[in-house]
This record gives C-alpha cells, sequence and structure tokens, in this order.
C-alpha cells in the first residue's frame, strides 16, 4: 500500500522535523516569482525560521509564471514540502510550511494576488534570464519576449517587468502601499538593476507610473548561496523515509546556507535572522565575492567537468587534477578581491572547496553549465578584467573561458551532441557556423558575440593568447588531457 499524500502535518510519522508553528494561524505577507527548488531550500526556510521563532503574517503565494510542475506537486500537498539536508555528518529533514499556495501560469490570478494589500514583499527567483533587462543598458530588452509582449497589451502582463509594473499600477490607484521588490537571483546589484530595469519598462509602458515607482517602491539588493541540485527518485523516497508520506514536491540541499540582505523594507518583513540571514548596508562587496569565488569556480568546474566525463561536483573533486585547478581558481579570484568586514578570504575559498567535496550532495555538472552567456560576465569577464588591471595573471579566468567555448561546439569528445541551454543559443551557433575547428577562429567568432565580453578583454593580446592556448590544447588533446597539463603548470 503506498504511503497517504503530505498534505497535513498530522500525517508525519516519521524522524522529520514538523515546522515550530501552525501555518494555519499566520496570514500570507509574501508573493515569490518562481518557485522552484532554490526557492524552497532558500528563503521559504529562512521565512519558515522566521515564523516559529517570530510569527506574523508572513506565509508565501508561490508563483510558477510557466510551468504547473510545481503548483501540481504542492497543490495537493496544501504547500508543504520536505527538506533534505545532507551533509558529512549524515542527513536530515524537516517539513516547510511557509508556503500557502501556489499558482501557476495564470497571469491574471497573479497580478490579482500582487495587488492585494496583504502582500507587503514581492520576492524573485527567477533566474538572470528571466527578467528581460538587457545589463549593459539596464534597461527593459524589448528583444526579450516577454518584455515585448507586456509592452504591447501593459494590461495583460506575463513577464516580470510587466506583472510588477501593472501591479503597482494597480496599488496606486487604490492608494495601496507598494510592496517591497525583493531579487534573490545571482545578479551584481540585483535589486538595483531590477529598479532601472523596472523604471525602464514604466516610463515605456506607464509614463505616469515612473516617478511614483522612483519615489515609494523599495528595492533592496541581496545575496544568496545554497547548493540545491535537482531533485531525484532517490529524494523522494527520502521524503517517504522521513515523514511517512509520498511527498512529490521534496528538495534536498547542502547544511550550508547563506543570505545577506540590505535592510529597506517600507512595509515591514519578517525575522529573517531566525533563519541565519544578514542585514547590511550594502550587500555589494558579500555579493562581488560570492559570484567571484564560489560562482566563477563553479562555472570552470561544470564546463572543465562535464566535458572529461564528471556527472557531479563532488566527482570533479574526485579528480585530482581538476581538484588542482579549482583551488587555482579559487585563490586566483580571492586575489582580485578588495578586504571585506568580517571575511578571511583564504577560509572562505576552503570552506567552498569542503562543500564541493560533500559526497551526499548530487549537484550535476551539466545543470551548472546552462545559461553561460548570462553567468559568465560577472563570474568570469569581470575577475579577468580586475585581473589585469592590477598586473595579475589572468590564466585561470582563461581556462574557464577556453573550457566555455569548448562547451559551446556543443560536442563531446566521443562525439556526443548536448543542448547548450543558453538563452543565446541560436546566436552562438549561428556565430560557429562554418567556422573551423581551430582555436583562433572559434576564439574570434565566439569573442565578437555582440554584448557578451568587455571590449577590454577582447582586444587584449595577452588575454586572448592564453584563451586560444589553453582550447588549442582542448581541441586537439580532450579536455580530460587539456586538464592535466595545466594542473601540471
Amino acid at each position: 500500500m503506498s504511503a497517504p499524500r503530505l498534505d497535513a502535518l498530522d500525517r508525519v510519522q516519521g524522524p522529520a522535523a514538523r515546522p515550530g508553528y501552525d501555518p494555519a494561524a499566520h496570514g500570507v505577507g509574501i508573493l515569490h516569482l518562481g518557485i522552484g527548488a532554490f526557492h524552497r531550500a532558500h528563503q521559504a526556510v529562512a521565512t519558515d525560521d522566521a515564523l516559529a521563532r517570530s510569527g506574523g503574517d508572513w506565509r508565501i503565494t508561490g508563483v510558477s509564471l510557466r510551468s504547473r510542475e510545481v503548483a501540481e506537486a504542492l497543490g495537493p500537498q496544501n504547500g508543504l514540502y520536505t527538506l533534505i539536508e545532507r551533509g558529512a555528518d549524515g542527513t536530515k529533514a524537516r517539513v516547510i510550511g511557509a508556503i500557502r499556495d501556489v499558482i501557476a501560469a495564470d497571469p491574471d490570478r497573479v497580478l490579482a494576488a500582487m495587488s492585494d494589500p496583504a502582500i507587503r514583499i514581492v520576492t524573485l527567483s527567477v533566474t538572470e534570464k528571466g527578467y528581460g533587462i538587457d545589463r549593459a543598458t539596464r534597461a527593459a530588452d524589448p528583444a526579450h519576449p516577454a518584455v515585448a509582449a507586456d509592452l504591447a497589451d501593459p494590461d495583460r502582463p506575463s513577464g516580470v517587468l510587466g506583472l510588477l509594473c501593472a501591479a503597482l499600477a494597480a496599488r496606486q490607484a487604490a492608494g495601496i502601499a507598494p510592496f517591497t521588490v525583493l531579487s534573490c537571483d545571482n545578479l551584481p546589484e540585483n535589486g538595483a538593476l531590477l529598479r532601472d530595469g523596472v523604471l525602464d519598462f514604466a516610463r515605456r509602458a506607464r509614463p505616469d507610473l515612473a516617478g511614483w515607482i522612483a519615489d515609494n517602491v523599495a528595492f533592496p539588493s541581496s545575496m544568496v548561496d545554497r547548493i540545491t541540485p535537482a531533485a531525484t527518485p532517490e529524494t523522494l523516497a527520502e521524503a517517504t523515509r522521513q515523514t511517512g508520506c509520498t511527498d512529490l514536491a521534496a528538495i534536498e540541499t547542502e547544511p550550508f546556507m547563506q543570505w545577506v540582505i540590505e535592510d529597506h523594507f517600507p512595509q515591514g518583513r519578517p525575522d529573517w535572522e531566525a533563519g541565519g540571514a544578514i542585514f547590511v548596508r550594502d550587500v555589494a562587496p558579500y555579493e562581488r565575492m560570492k559570484l567571484t569565488m564560489l560562482n566563477g569556480s563553479h562555472s570552470m568546474l561544470a564546463y572543465a567537468g562535464f566535458l572529461s566525463g564528471h556527472r557531479y561536483v563532488r566527482d570533479v573533486m574526485n579528480d585530482a587534477a581538476l581538484a588542482t585547478l579549482v583551488r587555482r581558481h579559487l585563490h586566483a579570484a580571492a586575489r582580485v578581491m578588495p578586504p571585506l568586514e568580517g571575511i578571511v578570504l583564504a577560509d572562505y575559498a576552503a570552506d567552498l572547496e569542503a562543500r564541493f567535496h560533500n559526497p551526499a550532495i548530487a549537484h550535476e555538472t551539466y545543470q551548472i553549465a546552462m545559461d553561460g552567456t548570462q553567468k559568465l560576465p560577472q563570474r568570469i569577464f569581470q575577475p579577468a578584467l580586475a585581473a589585469l588591471e592590477a598586473g595579475q595573471d589572468p590564466r585561470a579566468f582563461a581556462f574557464a573561458t577556453a573550457a566555455w567555448m569548448r562547451y559551446a561546439l556543443g560536442v563531446t569528445d566521443t562525439g556526443e551532441t548536448y543542448a547548450l541551454r543558453d538563452p543565446r543559443e541560436a546566436d552562438i551557433r549561428a556565430a560557429l557556423a562554418g567556422v573551423a575547428r581551430d582555436a583562433g577562429a572559434i576564439s574570434a567568432a565566439l569573442h565578437d558575440l555582440p554584448g557578451l565580453f568587455p571590449q577590454r578583454l577582447t582586444h587584449d593580446p595577452a588575454w586572448r593568447d592564453a584563451v586560444e592556448s589553453a582550447l588549442a590544447l582542448m581541441l586537439s588533446d580532450g579536455m580530460a588531457q587539456a586538464i592535466r597539463h595545466e594542473a601540471a603548470a
């Protein structure tokens, strides 16, 4: 007989911890756009802790803008799900009760929910490509399909910028205080960037609204960190062992969690400190540390690891040569970081290496490798520029760039093809069409992609030579041998 569905806390029979509060006793105060695994392993967990310690009407309405999958998993469970933490000391689990409901692929319901005065914070984890903001101009990108559609019909929005502007317009018209907008994505100065994108969209679609947003709406920045691999059948099986229930929304993650937030919430906020959040005046230095060190080394090991046959990050760290390059990258990234109060960068690097080694976390290199054109500018190219300007050797960043270029060819050393899973995949394919399998030609084609590489890098002979030397070896001898050569060097 199959286990009952996890749809009520009194069904939980296993060792998993239950929420330290009655979810039904608390109203909703947060709407979250992008209710994927990361949100459920991060912001929802901190909110669960905040409700347990300090209460308040801060439960979450989750939104999936496109897919119905999460809603179909969480809906029948009344928002309950199992969080499984796997670490060196073993596995533990808890049931999270912070999510009240989920709206899926229904823009009208989303807009109505965002216009509700009970919603005081709108949080987002929609990935870098989900915003529709041109990072170079910090403006709404009219080439983005959702932005284009919402500019054409701003009263029936379906994208992030359109929904935010329409909901804020409705609140302004009704005399309702605006919600605070909190980005939880890996974007530099994510709050300021989102504010610029929203204001630009408003100027185009609702000119009378832009000034009101500029004067009244808070867009604090935040930095988030928690490795959250995709759920597997073993994740669901472990949830059943831990709860005695069938849980189709279970997720797993590492014990580590970090959340640094700019403290600017005019309409109030949960006691997220209960979940370990740190509130600061300026998030930027912490954000830069994470993007440069963790995310940058993650991208490098993802491309090199995937192409050398390593499915998971833990497998990468068991490859002595590739682990050496991970340590080199962390060291190079730390060298371009300014001092940061309360942080010893060498200790942070050691902690990252230990997290990558965690044998209990099955984080796929192919998953990390997606969306490279959105991630590499801040993770790899900006640190490379900083290294050049400081007179440091940019070789670690050049190797990471070469590994991405090799990945961009879409075929392994054994001839297997794969999708790049990048929003600019068509641009990459077009740039490489007809290009010889030659490091210089491939490098030139990809360096010339509009808006990707900083011009300083594109025109720096030493940088181009370092990238092309590494890429040439990857092409001639294969990725595994190129890794061994680079580690020996």
